[in-house]
């Protein structure tokens, strides 16, 4: 190996030059990033102070100042990167590429967090609501991002993934103050329908709970082969719905019959022809 022609002293040179150009390249590089983590600490925290000023679920906010954290580290990286000379042309080109992967090998999860992300902004509904959706009913449990937990009635949990409770119908069933509670009963013919109506509304005024704002309401629906069909409409808190529901139910008849009303039942005349006569 011939080395008579290297000379120490040029590659020293050479070697403090390129750590001359470099050393500012490197110091501006270190002071961004310090800076630029500071500076996207402090927007995180702003993100998640702003959120929960508008009342934001908790979960959310933290999704959505996390995500804003990563994007801007993603980007302040990037920058500093670009600084020291480095091309991120392909290294962008890599980033959006394993984006787009990931993206379609999670096409379902990410329509349900989508889903998740529109019912806690929004808010259709909230934990302690009785919904109807997705052929179930139950009291809403708990909102994740990916998927709505409900308890039945009979103390089931139902796991609703979010993507299709936010793009189909939801009927939420406790979300206003009041409901109507919705009851029927058939009377005789033979009875009159204006005392059946005020013995129906007289048992109404003995319930604390039915409201006189809207009021009760009876009124005749139909004509059946046995009755004639009354529909009877009270209105009460929501929380009182089902103690009214069944409370009414069980006062119908007693209030007929202390009116002299009859509930009838099905019953058929049958006529016999004496073919022989």
């Amino acid at each position: 190996m011939d080395t008579s022609s290297f000379d120490p002293q040029k590659v020293m040179d050479l070697v403090t030059e390129h750590v001359v150009n470099f050393a500012p390249k490197l110091a501006l590089a270190i002071i961004t990033l310090i800076v630029g983590l500071w500076l996207i600490s402090l927007v995180g925290n702003a993100i998640d102070y702003l959120l929960e000023k508008k009342d934001f679920n908790i979960s959310l906010r933290k999704w959505l100042s996390s995500v804003a954290t990563v994007l801007l580290k993603a980007c302040l990286f990037i920058s500093v990167i670009s600084m020291l000379g480095v091309k991120t042309t392909s290294f962008i080109a890599i980033l959006g590429a394993a984006g787009l992967a990931v993206g379609l090998a999670l096409q379902g999860s990410l329509s349900n967090f989508a889903g998740g992300v529109l019912i806690l902004i929004f808010k259709p509904f909230q934990v302690g609501d009785y919904i109807v959706a997705q052929g179930e009913e139950g009291v809403v449990e708990a909102i994740d991002v990916f998927c709505t937990f409900l308890v039945t009635l009979d103390n089931r949990r139902i796991i609703l993934p979010n993507g299709p409770l936010a793009s189909e119908q939801v009927n939420n069933v406790t979300h206003e103050p009041i409901r109507r509670v919705d009851l029927s009963v058939g009377i005789s013919y033979n009875n009159s329908v204006d005392d059946a109506e005020r013995a129906i509304l007289e048992m109404a005024k003995c319930d604390e709970r039915i409201l006189n704002e809207p009021a009760p309401f009876v009124g005749v629906v139909g004509y059946g082969d046995n009755s004639i069909d009354l529909t009877i409409w009270v209105w009460c808190k929501t929380d009182d719905y089902w103690d009214v529901y069944f409370a009414t139910n069980r006062a119908i008849k007693p209030a007929l019959d202390k009116a002299n009303i009859s509930i009838p039942f099905p019953q058929r005349d049958v006529h016999i022809i004496d073919k022989s006569a």
